[in-house]
């Protein structure tokens, strides 16, 4: 058994293991939680979709209490953990069957194989990408402003509301480093390609300020140099990731982290923070007990370089002890790790300029 106590809201996690999967006490900190992103926080927003980039399916959601649901993980993902740190009971409902009043307390928007740019995950069919995504929350915040009345009380409600953002894996994997179906890596050496895709998501995390946001995460990408994925494409020449990919993405986060004090600074009563997601996966001292960290632990496809998990295809007993779920997607385990210190950061360097969890206190 592992207990991880946080100091910001005193909150209790508790690792027991598969069978029991953790869960977190607390009260409700902040009135909603608007989700966007990609398959790391779809859950279930891709599966109504004609795309190949889908989770509904067994041996997805093995560990999760209702089964296969769309979420691209054996269990919870990382916005489902983070809800629960805030209070939330109930995991956020994705768009594609948000209704009624549930709407008050957030919707997941995010939708596997999407990105910054329009054209990212469409060799793999429909997605909802950043774009699309808020015009989504548009129609999600008339929604809400009907429902309390007046734009006043809705621009106060969804000010004390948390905004979870994690963008750009996509642009990276299912655009840049795909030139059989993109141009993009002809067109733009890697620091351009990074400036480009700050620009445009920028605008876009200005729009969604303009809609209403002022608590905003913002995800800084992961690992990806690091997925099995990318290690069976690329090779490693003797090292454990794929180091060119890693450093491109680098630039990015090194960027966003940059964007966010050009928000703060510029944007009244803006509260935009940066989860240094790579930076936890890559020094957390409980990673050391995984046992796996190349290999899915499930059996994916070979030849049709989506990463996911095949259907109906028994996937390994020892889930606790693997990095990596399919070839992209971490297991449950990681998210755990990933979610409890970006809302409660154990170092300086987990978030800028402060926690999830001090976010919803502002």
């Amino acid at each position: 058994m592992a207990i991880v106590v946080t100091v910001c809201c005193m909150v209790f996690v508790m690792v027991l293991g598969l069978d029991l999967p953790p869960r977190v006490y607390g009260e409700q900190q902040v009135p909603c939680i608007f989700i966007f992103g990609d398959s790391l926080a779809d859950n279930g927003n891709n599966n109504g979709l004609v795309t190949k980039a889908k989770a509904n399916y067994q041996p997805y959601g093995i560990d999760f209490p209702t089964g296969a649901t769309g979420r691209f993980s054996n269990g919870r993902n990382i916005v489902d953990i983070i809800a629960e740190f805030l209070g939330f009971n109930d995991s956020i409902m994705p768009f594609a069957i948000a209704n009624g009043r549930d709407i008050l307390k957030g919707v997941n928007y995010a939708s596997g194989a999407a990105g910054i740019r329009e054209e990212t995950g469409q060799q793999q069919g429909d997605r909802m990408s950043m774009d699309r995504q808020l015009q989504n929350h548009q129609t999600i915040v008339s929604r809400i402003a009907n429902m309390l009345g007046n734009d006043s009380a809705t621009k106060s409600y969804l000010a004390k509301c948390i905004y979870l953002v994690g963008m750009g894996s996509n642009d990276y994997v299912n655009n840049y480093y795909m030139p059989k179906f993109y141009t993009t890596s002809l067109e733009y050496a890697p620091e351009q390609y990074a400036v480009v895709l700050i620009q445009q998501f920028s605008l876009q995390l200005r729009t969604l300020y303009r809609l209403g946001a002022r608590k905003v995460a913002l995800d800084g990408l992961g690992l990806l140099g690091c997925t099995p994925k990318e290690l069976a494409t690329y090779g490693t020449n003797g090292s454990s990731c794929v180091q060119f990919i890693n450093d491109e993405v680098q630039i990015f986060n090194d960027k966003l982290r940059l964007l966010v004090d050009e928000l703060n600074s510029n944007l009244t009563n803006a509260n935009f923070i940066y989860v240094n997601t790579s930076g936890i996966l890559s020094t957390d001292p409980a990673l050391a007990g995984f046992r796996v960290v190349d290999t899915p632990c499930c059996e994916v496809g070979s030849s049709d370089g989506l990463g996911t998990c095949l259907s109906l295809k028994a996937p390994c007993l020892n889930r606790a002890e693997y990095v990596f779920w399919d070839a992209f997607h971490p297991t449950e385990a990681v998210n755990i790790i990933t979610a409890t210190r970006s809302y409660n950061a154990r170092s300086p360097f987990d978030a800028y300029p402060v926690d999830i969890c001090s976010l919803a206190q502002l």
